[in-house]
């Protein structure tokens, strides 16, 4: 219409007419909208498909052999049927992903990870919780939480920030809404410590930041406990020991009174406790305490891992860590004699095995690079573990371990979508895990 007119009209009749010509301009910015907004939600759009993967084989999370011919139907972000192709019923319109000479596999399950933290060789741990920003430290963990979805591993547990507060959960929350790309995690927050025993420390009449939260007694860890769940830890990471002991040896830090204390809140609010614990008393007071899992466990010994395999409390050996610290240290691997850290820690973890202790896939990424998680697998093997054992460490047993095994670490109908696709036969090579050419994760493909 012609404006000029609009404008000699009588008052009524330009508010009706400027009305009538404000309605498409309406519309369509309501459909730009619409639009924008739809191109802001691939994720979410993807993830309702149904798409049909072709595989040449694949591993379950469970048996020994490989399934060879079966296909895999995804619907939405889920696992809708596995098995032969000829007796699965495709939808029409099903979208097929043909995975030509690979493996098919549930996606990896971390189990000790920390996103916030990078290799020490770049820059060491203390330097890394007193000079870095938390704003620097976020970025680092965005970065990390990425080359970790893309190495293949679909659910992670980030087992404290070490000085970058609750960014963890925030990580969380991020991947949760589709800001990032990222495995599902599982989520300690600070992690506590005894007061005195932790790190950084300097001159005696300096308060420092720590790497952790300090809690002692009843009421204070009662107190410390519940509000780290109410800032949203999955579970509560705790230090039974530390190196606090004469010469820096590694020393008991909290009473068995006090690990039950935590066990008993965190427990009393449906989650479970982790420890940091790596003396044989350290790990008899967590397991006496109802603890979870048991970190590193270093100095174990043969009664300790008994003790863990007669209770279910799973280990998560963390030997990738061991390793780098040596290397570190100046250890050339294959060159020079196995350093008196790494020769011990064979010797633990080959008891371990022994006992028949729950293995946890977790090797303490973060001091080490993000995305090199399959060298834990490989060095598990090296030090004698079973390649198909490894391989269930990783997938189903991990998923059992973390309460998850009615929705991960296997191919199976009604699971999630967490889905991988490796180069080669991992259940004969576990460094075929290292050939990760397809990633899903709740149906969506992050990587293909």
């Amino acid at each position: 219409m012609n404006l000029t007119l609009v404008r000699i009209m009588a008052p009524k009749n330009r508010l009706l007419i400027g009305i009538l010509l404000f309605i498409p301009c309406f519309l369509s910015g309501w459909e730009l909208l619409e639009a924008q907004e739809r191109g802001a939600r691939p994720a979410q759009a993807q993830a309702r498909e149904t798409i049909l993967l072709r595989p040449a084989r694949v591993f379950d999370g469970q048996s020994a052999q490989l399934h060879e011919g079966w296909a895999v139907l995804v619907e939405g972000d889920f696992i809708s049927a596995v098995g032969p192709e000829s007796g699965l019923t495709i939808p029409r319109g099903a979208q097929v992903v043909d995975l030509p000479g690979l493996t098919l596999l549930p996606g990896l399950i971390e189990g000790h990870a920390h996103l916030l933290l990078h290799p020490y060789d770049e820059t060491p741990w203390t330097d890394q919780v007193l000079l870095e920003s938390l704003g620097e430290r976020t970025a680092r963990g965005v970065v990390h939480a990425e080359r970790s979805l893309m190495a293949g591993i679909t659910t992670l547990r980030d087992l404290g920030t070490e000085g970058a507060g609750f960014a963890d959960i925030g990580l969380k929350a991020a991947i949760e809404k589709g800001v990032i790309p990222g495995p599902r995690l599982i989520v300690t927050g600070k992690a506590i410590v005894a007061t005195g025993s932790y790190n950084p420390k300097g001159a005696p009449e300096w308060d420092f930041p720590k790497g952790a939260e300090e809690a002692d007694g009843y009421d204070d860890l009662v107190r410390v406990t519940r509000d780290q769940i109410g800032r949203g830890a999955d579970w509560v990471k705790i230090y039974a020991d530390y190196r606090w002991g004469p010469d820096g040896t590694a020393q008991p830090t909290f009473t068995e009174a006090e690990l039950r204390t935590v066990v008993e809140v965190a427990e009393s609010s449906g989650r479970w406790v982790v420890a940091h614990a790596t003396t044989p008393e350290a790990i008899r007071r967590s397991v006496e305490a109802g603890i979870k899992t048991i970190e590193h466990g270093d100095g174990g010994d043969r009664a300790t891992f008994r003790l863990m395999a007669d209770r279910g409390v799973a280990l998560c050996p963390t030997l990738g860590a061991g390793e780098a610290y040596a290397m570190y240290g100046g250890w050339r691997k294959g060159v020079d004699p196995d350093p008196a850290r790494v020769v011990g820690k064979k010797e633990s973890f080959r008891l371990a095995l022994e006992e028949g202790v729950p293995m946890c896939f977790g090797g303490d990424v973060g001091v080490f690079d993000h995305g090199d998680n399959v060298w834990e697998l490989e060095l598990m093997v090296d030090y004698g573990m079973a390649t198909i054992d490894a391989l269930r460490s990783a997938t189903s047993v991990n998923a059992r371990i973390f309460g998850l095994d009615d929705r991960l670490g296997e191919v199976r109908e009604g699971y999630l979508a967490d889905l991988i696709a490796v180069e080669g036969d991992p259940t004969e090579d576990i460094s075929a895990l290292r050939q990760v050419r397809m990633v899903m994760k709740g149906g969506q493909i992050y990587k293909r």
